[in-house]
């Protein structure tokens, strides 16, 4: 438990020095046989520590560190949606706000597939209509769209929330940071293209498809 701790700090330190979270802005969780350790309410990413990091078990008491970060149950929703996630990072990133405000590509995709990494790493990113933050409404939203995209056969690893933010989720923290350092870098490329980079073409998605096994 005490190394999980320590992770969630060099992450959330890693994203803020490296300018994918800022400010009070963003959480970040793991989920463990006993429960969920998350960042602290309105808590810098860039200054956590160990001790802060709230433990709340499968009952939903909290029984360590400082108030748990209101979005708990946006997070624990994506955990029971998506068996195979074991931690949720949330962040507030730069690029990904500015495309939701100007206008994503599409509601089923905020992005087209324009690099092969971010077919590779990311995938298809829904967005999720704007709601106030801490918004329960918000987890039944994310765990309906988790369930329609895996009968497609093609797993989510992230929403982005209009106006405020990725939600990112993987099989560990060094997974999902990296796939929302993906999904933050091709909005960045996107909007510096003016929005008009075109995809890749079907032929070179299929072969990705093909040659990496993916279920894009």
């Amino acid at each position: 438990m005490e190394a999980l701790r320590a992770e969630i700090c060099r992450v959330g330190k890693s994203l803020f020095e490296r300018g994918y979270a800022h400010s009070t802005a963003g959480n970040i969780s793991v989920k463990t046989d006993a429960g969920f350790l998350i960042s602290p309410t309105d808590a810098c990413l860039g200054f956590l520590e160990p001790a802060q990091i709230a433990f709340v078990d499968l009952q939903g008491k909290q029984t360590s560190g400082a108030p748990a970060s209101k979005t708990l149950s946006l997070h624990q929703a994506i955990y029971a949606a998506d068996p195979t996630a074991r931690c949720v990072i949330h962040t507030h990133s730069t690029h990904l706000v500015a495309l939701s405000l100007q206008g994503v590509w599409s509601a089923q995709d905020i992005l087209p597939p324009i690099t092969p990494y971010y077919v590779m790493k990311v995938g298809h990113v829904p967005l999720v209509p704007y709601h106030r933050p801490g918004d329960p409404e918000v987890a039944n939203f994310v765990s309906g769209l988790i369930a329609s995209q895996a009968a497609t056969g093609r797993p989510l690893r992230a929403v982005m929330i209009e106006r405020l933010g990725p939600n990112v989720w993987h099989q560990s923290l060094a997974l999902a940071m990296a796939t929302l350092e993906e999904l933050e870098e091709t909005a960045k490329l996107w909007i510096l293209g003016n929005r008009s980079i075109p995809a890749l073409s079907d032929a070179q998605i299929d072969e990705l498809r093909s040659r990496f096994n993916l279920k894009y």
